[in-house]
């Protein structure tokens, strides 16, 4: 759970910094451009935050990003029409290494508004979980592995 703590904040750092890009409307191409980077750390840090809660609370051990979020829709943290976008999410995170490319930076671009909204639905929803697990052990007696005082959602 320790981990888990560790990435799920890794990942809300991450959207905090790609939040401040994301919203700007009509960015010059290098604010577009450090955007698509930001993206890209926080979507490496959301699925890797997922692969984690899936190994930690589901128990379920998936290495490839498609795979994480195909699992995280079966453990309903993802809904059906999520799903198709976070895959999206996927194929564009894939092709950011050719922003050089003007078309290929502008259509992912057009799409950040929306897969930031989906990371960090998507990353509430495991702090979420991963909080109420903690109670859950912790009201049972079997402990927890987070410090007294420190929880996730904090």
């Amino acid at each position: 759970m320790e981990r888990l703590r560790k990435r799920l904040e890794s990942a809300k750092k991450a959207l905090v910094s790609f939040e401040q890009l994301a919203t700007i409307e009509m960015p010059t191409d290098v604010e577009r451009d450090a955007a698509i980077q930001r993206f890209g750390f926080s979507f490496e840090a959301s699925w890797k935050a997922a692969k984690q809660y899936l190994y930690d609370i589901e128990g379920v051990d998936i290495g490839s990003p498609k795979g994480v979020i195909r699992s995280c829709r079966e453990v309903q943290l993802l809904e059906d029409d999520e799903t198709v976008l976070a895959l999206e999410m996927v194929n564009d995170q894939n092709l950011t290494v050719h922003t050089y490319n003007e078309e290929v930076a502008i259509k992912i671009h057009s799409n950040l508004h929306r897969y930031y909204a989906l990371l960090q639905r998507w990353v509430e929803r495991m702090v979420e979980r991963a909080v109420e697990q903690e109670r859950c052990l912790t009201t049972s007696g079997v402990g927890t592995v987070l410090n007294a005082g420190r929880s996730i959602g904090n």
